[in-house]
């Protein structure tokens, strides 16, 4: 947990923690599911609050270990590229816009459906006052938010190969987020009764797309082009960092012997200095480099000064 983001961190532990308060308190018969979830608007249990609430809670340990997986996996990579505040603000709103589409998928069902002019729903064998039955209409998981994570990291690394069970061949993730949305579209088709809010899903893809293509356009916002322009740069810098400290390169030549050192002869006293300068501005520069990338990892890009930012574009040209 030491090298996970602040944000992503707290996030997993959050929500690991609720997951455990709600199996906690179930013995007491207090359901935070139903308390915390997001119910319809039309329902008596409604509350505006449980747009926010309802995103850290699950329902079963299946659900909590697949979203905390992908929130660990792509969160901590987004917010070392956007940073701890503007990654929360994006997850936030992602989250809360899933949530009102799903808000707006069941209207629409209880519009078509015709619900208003009942005053109860046969189910199964029984018959359910319709106050009961709207109230039963609830939303749980991370799930929303998360999709819309994944989006970004499509976005920001397009051309990024990933392996994904159970298909044994690397996929570029572009080709990962197209695929999710088919997936969750005709999910959302072609079944009504899973128990799996689709349209949430897509909710909150819908708007972290709009997000990202807002920041990219507006730069004036205040969010740049919300680093867009840096993500692809993202492992480059983290294979560059690797190849300076270790002093390989990822294709297995020796840093040493591009820099001069194994063809130089004891006798050249000038090309031996000129060496040992050579090595030791590379050195304080990479010190430097290192510094920086240690303060996008822990603050985000934009908390570096225009200097820290224009040395480490001239490094990445380098």
């Amino acid at each position: 947990m030491r090298n996970i983001p602040v944000v992503t961190k707290n996030l997993l532990v959050i929500n690991v923690l609720v997951f455990i308060a709600t199996y906690v308190l179930s013995g007491s018969n207090i359901d935070l599911n139903e308390l915390l979830g997001l119910h319809f608007f039309l329902a008596s249990d409604f509350h505006v609050w449980q747009l926010v609430s309802y995103m850290f809670m699950h329902g079963g340990f299946t659900h909590i270990l697949m979203n905390m997986f992908m929130l660990w996996m792509f969160g901590m990579v987004v917010e070392n590229v956007w940073g701890p505040r503007k990654f929360l603000f994006y997850y936030l709103v992602c989250g809360i816009g899933a949530g009102l589409c799903q808000e707006l998928a069941q209207y629409a069902a209880y519009v078509v459906e015709g619900l208003a002019q009942y005053d109860s729903v046969r189910m199964g064998g029984s018959i359910v006052p319709m106050s009961v039955y709207l109230n039963m209409m609830t939303t749980v998981g991370a799930s929303g938010a998360i999709y819309a994570v994944l989006l970004a990291f499509g976005m920001l690394f397009p051309e990024e190969r990933m392996f994904i069970i159970p298909i044994p061949i690397p996929i570029k993730a572009k080709w990962i987020v197209m695929g999710s949305v088919a997936v969750e579209l005709f999910s959302a088709i072609g079944t009504s009764n899973d128990g799996v809010a689709h349209l949430a899903h897509l909710g909150g893809m819908l708007f972290g797309f709009l997000l990202i293509r807002y920041w990219k356009k507006h730069p004036y916002s205040g969010y740049g082009d919300f680093g867009m322009n840096r993500g692809q740069q993202f492992f480059d810098r983290m294979k560059h960092t690797w190849e300076q400290r270790s002093g390989h390169r990822a294709d297995g030549y020796d840093r040493q012997s591009r820099s001069g050192w194994a063809g130089t002869s004891q006798g050249n006293t000038a090309g031996s200095d000129s060496d040992w300068d050579y090595n030791a501005r590379r050195k304080r520069e990479q010190e430097e480099v290192d510094r920086i990338l240690d303060k996008i990892r822990k603050s985000g890009y934009d908390s570096l000064s225009k200097e820290e930012k224009q040395k480490l574009f001239d490094s990445s040209r380098k």
